[in-house]
């Protein structure tokens, strides 16, 4: 039998001595010491007891850097939204985009302080957990099994080492400025209150003060105003409570003297405001409709659906509501508690006539020589001129700088010089003025206003009867001197930009008859068709390089008599 022989080479032999050598030195090598003091072993018998907080503050070169990012709303932000929808009035879209963005950072405050304090809450109680045993406690005296002790009694101090001070963890309140917006009728008071409203993530509601009255009488509660936002909010208590009120026609509730009765709609229902304004708690009862379902069980949905917010989405019913039949009267709403402290109230009115009570505050006496002489038609006056003596007299007293190089004439306003006093002397109690800190009057639109009323707003009426053409498929063209007589029409009809669109229709009138379903393509009004001097200018299909020739025409007249009327000025 032969036997196998295994040869190995002298080189493979001596590689094999040498990692043995190596094993031998490794296995026999003094451990490597650690430079910490404490060692593995020294752990080995103690639970777990660390703890991740992610909301604690960041370590290291960023820990004084600011947690909170750009904010996305800045007054600057609001105001330039504001001036794509209305013109002029640059004091008053600053004053309510300051105020509409402190009342955003109040709210992002107040969301981000509960957040703290729930956070803080939940630490505490993963503390509580990690340094609790799960079956012997934390206390001595207690037995495996047995629910954490609370002390009974609050340890008291040594009454003869003095009472203790009294410690207030409430943090820092911002307090709200409600705002009022005071001009006369036509100029945008409204209009930037809704505007606003389009971007704000917080809700908003609008209420006219014309119909309040106070409690028993015919007519609107006061309440009603919150719960209008409390709809607007699609009833989140929540939402609700951190949003936004306008409240128009303010100056309708003023103190009225009334020769026989009771005068329900003026000061009692400023009486009723003071509380809902200040801050209060309030029950609002949302009124179901007549068809709207009883939130009781045993109900089958049956009904059509609605989109009324009061009626749980059925006409007739849900899955766990029916109709109280069975009792005589209609079936009561759901209440809801909602508190008014974080709620911001914009008040907007006319205030007619109270430039004069202004004037007769801050003028001099016409009585002696040299004295200034007051203009006769002071009810009528919304501006004054600069350079004139009652102007001058009116730059001492405004309440904000003005900057005025001196080589133009600015214009003022008598209501910027608004002081409390004479909303008191209107007719609105000092309880109710006390409560609105901050007011900024929007000034009376001229003929240049209204021209940029009519051509620079995103939603401008020029735009509006363009597209309304538009979808008849004719092409509408006001030029320069058309846009101008509109604006001169309007304007001695005294009721703002409201006016623009009365002149419009009349304007247009016999061109939206004409023109739907007729082979007129095209329509040019010129300054004689807006002077009613001339009819509208109609042109058929293939006649755009005459349109397009008749409008060059009439502008670079309009430039050429604007030359004209400036040389002879000067």
């Amino acid at each position: 039998m032969a036997t196998a022989t295994l040869i190995i080479p002298h080189q493979a032999r001596l590689s094999y001595i040498a990692l043995s050598s190596i094993k031998r030195t490794l296995t026999t090598s003094a451990p490597l010491t650690s430079s910490s003091q404490f060692h593995r072993s020294d752990f080995t018998g103690q639970p777990f007891t660390g703890s991740y907080e992610p909301g604690l503050p960041t370590s290291g070169p960023l820990g004084e850097a600011s947690i909170f990012g750009a904010p996305r709303l800045t007054p600057k932000v609001l105001k330039q939204h504001l001036d794509q929808f209305v013109v002029g009035q640059e004091r008053a879209k600053k004053v309510l985009s300051v105020s509409v963005y402190n009342h955003y950072q109040r709210i992002q405050e107040l969301q981000r302080r509960d957040e703290e304090e729930e956070e803080l809450l939940q630490q505490q109680m993963r503390r509580d957990l990690a340094q609790r045993h799960p079956v012997e406690g934390t206390h001595p005296n207690e037995f495996p099994g047995q629910q954490q002790t609370a002390p009974l009694h609050a340890p008291t101090s040594d009454p003869r080492l003095g009472a203790p001070p009294i410690l207030d963890p409430t943090p820092l309140t911002i307090e709200k400025s409600n705002i009022l917006l005071l001009g006369p009728s036509g100029v945008g008071k409204t209009l930037m209150a809704k505007t606003l409203a389009r971007v704000l993530s917080v809700p908003f509601s609008m209420s006219d003060c014309t119909p309040f009255t106070q409690a028993g009488y015919i007519g609107e509660d006061a309440e009603v105003c919150v719960q209008r936002l409390l709809a607007a909010s699609n009833y989140d208590v929540a939402r609700a409570e951190t949003g936004i009120i306008c409240l128009d026609e303010v100056d309708k509730i003023a103190t009225a003297k009334v020769s026989h009765g009771k005068d329900v709609s003026g000061e009692g229902v400023q009486q009723a405001l003071l509380k809902i304004i200040e801050g209060t708690t309030l029950q609002v009862q949302a009124k179901q409709e007549r068809s709207a379902p009883n939130r009781s069980s045993g109900g089958v949905n049956n009904g059509f659906p609605t989109n009324s917010p009061l009626s749980g989405g059925t006409m007739s019913g849900g899955s766990s509501t029916t109709y109280n039949q069975g009792s005589g009267g209609g079936s009561k709403g759901e209440v809801y508690n909602i508190r008014t402290d974080n709620i911001l109230f914009i008040f907007t009115g006319a205030f007619i006539g109270m430039h004069k009570i202004i004037m007769d505050r801050v003028s001099k006496g016409s009585i002696g020589f040299g004295a200034p002489v007051r203009a006769a038609n002071t009810d009528n006056q919304t501006s004054l001129k600069g350079g004139t003596e009652e102007a001058k007299l009116f730059e001492r007293y405004l309440p904000f700088f003005t900057p005025n190089d001196g080589t133009s004439k600015t214009d003022y306003n008598p209501l910027d010089l608004l002081e409390p006093s004479d909303l008191q002397k209107y007719g609105l109690i000092p309880e109710l003025v006390g409560r609105i800190p901050v007011s900024t009057a929007l000034s009376a639109l001229d003929e240049e206003a209204l021209v940029r009323v009519l051509t620079e707003p995103r939603n401008s009426l020029m735009r509006q009867y363009e597209q309304l053409f538009q979808l008849s498929g004719v092409e509408l063209r006001l030029t320069s001197g058309a846009l101008r007589e509109v604006a001169k029409a309007a304007l001695g009809m005294g009721t703002g930009a409201r006016g623009l669109r009365t002149v419009m229709e009349r304007l247009l009138g016999d061109a939206m008859f004409e023109a739907p379903g007729s082979s007129i393509k095209h329509i040019l009004v010129t300054e004689p068709v807006a002077q009613k001097k001339a009819a509208p200018i109609y042109l058929a299909r293939g006649q755009q390089h005459k349109f397009h020739a008749l409008i060059a025409a009439e502008e670079e007249e309009w430039e050429a008599r604007r030359e004209r009327a400036g040389r002879g000025e000067d």
